[in-house]
């Protein structure tokens, strides 16, 4: 029996070990992320092919980039067993923050595009709109600023409230509260999200990553 995976880092590095597994006993469906079903999600699209968030996370981590990772990575990290083949992400949209996540997504060769499909040039200005789409070697999803539609979240006060898990080499993931990430799941309502609300609201909340002191702070910015 395998034992079991408590810290937030290495459920996440187990999750995307076994949606790479599980996708290359596929063929590819040619489905980007915003191609998702709303109820399978990201893990039926070619995003599962080769699924590896962590030389972006590495990457956002070394140029000191102010995110925190939301939606399902978000939601491995606190203890869901549903996959997923998207990395989702959430900044602050201050200009002065934008150069530092621009040369995190240049240093691991991220294309960008609008929410039509658009390219864009990976540069400072074309990050501060509400959201833009990224596509990197092992992963793809939305980077997303508290200025897109929430409905009524404060995401400001999300982001202030993110938490930090702690990884080998001094590796830092800011990623939003258990929480706060039902109460997006919830606002967003589609099949997946409610589901997986309910999945993260049976849980009960990581009592070891609590006892830990680095791995219960809170993302300061």
């Amino acid at each position: 029996m395998n034992p079991m995976i408590d810290e937030p880092l290495e459920r996440l590095r187990a999750a995307a070990r076994r949606t790479r597994e599980l996708a290359l006993k596929r063929a590819g469906t040619g489905l980007g992320h915003e191609d998702a079903d709303d109820d399978v999600g990201t893990i039926g699209t070619d995003g599962a092919l080769g699924f590896d968030p962590f030389p972006l996370l590495e990457a956002l981590h070394r140029h000191g980039v102010r995110a925190a990772v939301i939606g399902q990575v978000a939601g491995i990290m606190h203890g869901s067993t549903e996959l997923t083949g998207d990395l989702d992400l959430l900044w602050d949209g201050e200009p002065v923050h934008a150069p530092a996540l621009a040369a995190a997504f240049m240093s691991v060769d991220a294309r960008l595009s609008d929410e039509t499909g658009a390219p864009m040039a990976t540069h400072p200005d074309a990050l501060l709109r509400p959201k833009v789409q990224f596509t990197a070697p092992g992963a793809s999803g939305d980077c997303c600023t508290p200025a897109l539609p929430w409905g009524n979240l404060r995401v400001r006060e999300i982001l202030d409230r993110a938490v930090t898990a702690y990884g080998p080499g001094a590796l830092e993931v800011h990623y939003v509260s258990r929480e706060d990430l039902i109460r997006m799941r919830r606002a967003i309502g589609r099949p997946k999200d409610l589901r997986r609300a309910a999945e993260l609201d049976s849980l009960a909340p990581d009592l070891r990553m609590i006892r830990r002191t680095p791995d219960s702070r809170q993302f300061r910015r």
